[in-house]
């Protein structure tokens, strides 16, 4: 296939470090015009995005994306298949959502996605080197974010509200005081709490 006609799919995971809830994997395909005009828009890193502008990007990625999706692993797979199987899952869920399999993944850091069956390339910082990356991590971050704040009015004890489900102080200390929920990753939770 031509290279200019190749899909280029930009692959990124969110809250794998987290103690509560699933890991989401977001998956996009960008042209290079739309690549520009994102960048334009100011789309980068989204760690270095605030709340605010990744909100304003999420319906300008979705509008100006070839192809997108998400796809996620629950707190308990995380826990019986270990998280990197799990993320892994959760990124070929993203994948397998699109109508076509792209030409080639681009994968954000040094792991490959053992269980696909496509080319891919691993970029460390690859959310600061490609903009279909960037995308990917924005709808991921944006999406788990919504869930887990929809969330944190039934598990209000936590604080998910401001920690979206990482270790904090105050998530620690309350997990002593009031154990685990069952939507905690008991398999990170071991050295704090009893489960």
């Amino acid at each position: 296939m031509n290279a200019a006609k190749s899909l280029i799919a930009g692959v990124d995971e969110v809250g794998k470090g987290c103690l509560f809830g699933p890991v989401f994997a977001g998956a996009v395909i960008l042209s290079k015009s739309n690549e520009v005009k994102l960048l334009n828009k100011g789309l980068k890193d989204s760690k270095k995005l605030n709340t605010r502008q990744r909100s304003h990007l999420v319906p300008l990625i979705k509008k100006n994306s070839i192809a997108w999706s998400l796809g996620q692993s629950s707190a308990r797979e995380i826990d019986s298949l270990g998280i990197r199987i799990a993320t892994e899952k959760a990124m070929l869920r993203a994948l397998e959502k699109f109508s076509c399999p792209p030409d080639l993944i681009l994968v954000d850091g040094i792991l490959p996605i053992r269980i696909w069956r496509g080319k891919q390339q691993t970029q460390i910082r690859g959310e600061s080197h490609f903009p279909s990356i960037a995308a990917a991590s924005v709808l991921a971050k944006e999406a788990r974010d919504e869930l887990i704040q929809r969330l944190a009015c039934k598990y209000h004890q936590y604080g998910l509200e401001k920690n979206k489900g990482y270790g904090t102080e105050i998530h620690r200390i309350n997990l002593i005081k009031t154990g685990a929920s069952k939507l905690h990753r008991k398999s990170f939770l071991s050295k704090l709490v009893k489960v």
